[in-house]
């Protein structure tokens, strides 16, 4: 069973705080709740449009998919949108 968990979002700074479920992905949270977020690739971690950096807060391992898309696993809050998954509240920004 999924925790609810609290998301923020940051873009152009604005802030908007949501509702979301443990274990998804940010793609995802933003899509549910009409924030704008590129996917080019629709969610499938092989382009970098939807790049968040992570502010604060629980997120999941790196994937296979982001290190081969060359994000760094020593840098670990710059991640894909739809491959780093919320774990419990997190702050994020929308790099685009």
């Amino acid at each position: 069973m999924s925790d609810n968990c609290k998301v923020t979002f940051r873009k152009d700074g604005n802030k908007t705080t949501v509702d979301a479920q443990s274990g998804e992905t940010f793609l995802e949270i933003a899509k549910e709740n009409d924030i704008p977020m590129d996917n080019a690739c629709g969610g499938n971690g092989v382009c970098t449009t939807c790049m968040i950096k992570v502010k604060d807060g629980d997120v999941s391992e790196m994937t296979e998919k982001e290190e081969m898309m060359g994000l760094d696993a020593e840098q670990p809050d710059i991640r894909l949108g739809c491959q780093a998954k919320a774990k419990g509240d997190c702050d994020v920004e929308i790099a685009y």
